[in-house]
């Protein structure tokens, strides 16, 4: 198949896609109660499985090997797509696919500890790939506005806007919730519980619970089984993580004092010296928004450990805390808090900033780049500098950044010439600008020119509510 008749398909391939999906969200959304039994067809339909394969190959980790040692380039090279996809569907049908373990890596995380990354076998992601496009649409009918994390169309400048939303209304006490080890404990038997709720297909069923069942390969090479969790980096696992955590969403969105009340009722509890209060969600990360006292905080904090138990998963004391916003809280790389506006005698914002905890990070980051040998030129160190710098500048440039930037900006420019310093140690500061910086003082070489983050600017981030489309009911593709 030449390249022109593999774009045709694969555009053919979409639209059907999103035609099927389109009907499955529109059936969910229609009837709470249905149940779907007959998905595992549209799972191994060619369509799905083309387009499952797209999203693999064009993955970050597509690169990477599982524990088969096979790659998205070698599948292309030695196998052809066409046929690869036509054996995987008849090794579906046939019922003679099993998951094998994922190849366990362990990433460094911010705080100095590691994290569990499980990479899958190249044919396992893609048939996960197509069991997320047959299961996502049905869930999403069923998931809430207060979760944003992995779900379409939505991001974390949401849940943030929206934590800064309510903290500018009345409710003042947050709970920052952390919950230990999330993806490592979640129950599969209650996980499979919640799956059941609206899948039928006793095929679909026990291919998600296969993929949970598969194991571990760790890095010494020794098979562990997984009796709970979803392993981190698959691509299910946002999904069924999801399905796991709403039970919270739930919990809250019906208990008395949460977003089932009217106006009318909210303002009669406060009246009444009860609370009110309101979840927002990204992913395992979560604050729980309240109306009232602080002991009203701690109770609602005991509530979520109980609904949390359920699946299987703890809060961790250590991290989840009461705050209220004048202290101000970290969610999601942003610090957020209230300050008297300045100026005024009685007016107070909410606003947001970049935590401290990720200008650190950023920075450990860039001194990391600019400690690496200075045997090579400096475009080479600055394409991959910019491509930070301009990541974590566009992901802050909704806030109270302009101080950061600034900041961010010097320290920048120290470290770039610390590292052209080093790499001409005779040369003097005349002889360096004319040659990196034409005579001036920001560094570039040739063509590449040193990202300025202080001229990033700032925007303001469209509060969107719960007004946010999915690309079922907006007819836009993903």
């Amino acid at each position: 198949m030449n390249t022109d008749d593999s774009e045709l398909a694969l555009y053919r391939a979409r639209d059907r896609v999103l035609e099927i999906q389109t009907k499955l969200h529109r059936w969910a959304k229609q009837d709470s109660h249905r149940r779907f039994d007959d998905l595992f067809n549209l799972v191994t339909d060619p369509a799905f499985l083309l387009v499952a394969w797209d999203r693999v190959r064009g993955n970050k980790g597509a690169k990477t090997a599982g524990v088969d040692g096979h790659t998205a380039v070698s599948v292309v090279r030695w196998t052809g797509v066409e046929e690869y996809l036509d054996r995987l569907r008849t090794c579906l049908k046939d019922r003679g696919f099993q998951p094998v373990p994922v190849r366990e890596r362990m990433i460094p995380k911010a705080n100095g500890k590691l994290r569990r990354l499980g990479i899958a076998t190249i044919t396992d992601r893609v048939v996960q790939a197509s069991l997320k496009l047959v299961l996502e649409p049905i869930f999403e009918a069923d998931f809430l506005p207060c979760s944003y994390g992995f779900r379409p169309n939505r991001r974390a400048h949401d849940a943030v806007a929206e934590v800064r939303y309510l903290s500018s209304r009345t409710f003042r006490w947050v709970i920052e919730g952390d919950i230990k080890a999330c993806f490592d404990e979640i129950s599969h038997p209650a996980l499979m519980g919640r799956v059941r709720v609206r899948i039928g297909d006793k095929r679909v069923l026990a291919l998600v619970k296969a993929f949970l069942k598969a194991g571990i390969l760790d890095e010494e090479r020794m098979l562990r089984k997984t009796d709970a969790g979803t392993p981190q980096g698959s691509i299910l696992s946002p999904l069924l993580s999801n399905v796991a955590l709403s039970v919270l969403d739930e919990h809250f969105a019906q208990a008395p004092g949460g977003p089932i009340n009217t106006r009318w009722e909210r303002d009669k509890r406060r009246a009444n010296g009860l609370a009110n209060f309101r979840l927002v969600r990204y992913a395992d990360d979560w604050c729980l928004m309240v109306s009232g006292a602080r002991h009203d905080a701690e109770a609602l904090c005991l509530e979520a450990e109980k609904v949390l138990a359920t699946m299987g998963l703890r809060l961790s004391p250590d991290k989840t805390l009461i705050t209220h916003i004048d202290e101000g809280l970290d969610f999601l790389g942003w610090h957020i808090q209230r300050h008297h506006k300045k100026g005024t005698q009685d007016r107070y914002y909410v606003y947001t900033y970049p935590s401290k905890k990720a200008l650190a990070s950023i920075k450990d980051k860039v001194k990391t780049l600019c400690r690496q040998t200075t045997n090579q030129p400096l475009a080479d160190l600055l394409i991959p500098l910019n491509r930070m710098l301009r990541g974590w500048c566009a992901y802050f440039q909704p806030g109270v950044s302009f101080a950061t930037f600034q900041y961010l900006r010097a320290f920048v420019w120290e470290h770039v010439w610390a590292w052209i310093r080093r790499k001409h140690p005779k040369s003097n500061w005349k002889e360096l600008r004319r040659r990196y910086c034409g005579g001036g003082w920001w560094p570039s070489d040739g063509e590449v020119t040193l990202f300025n983050p202080g001229a990033a600017g700032t925007t303001r981030y469209r509060y969107r509510g719960a007004a946010i489309p999915n690309p079922w009911t907006s007819g836009t593709t993903r």
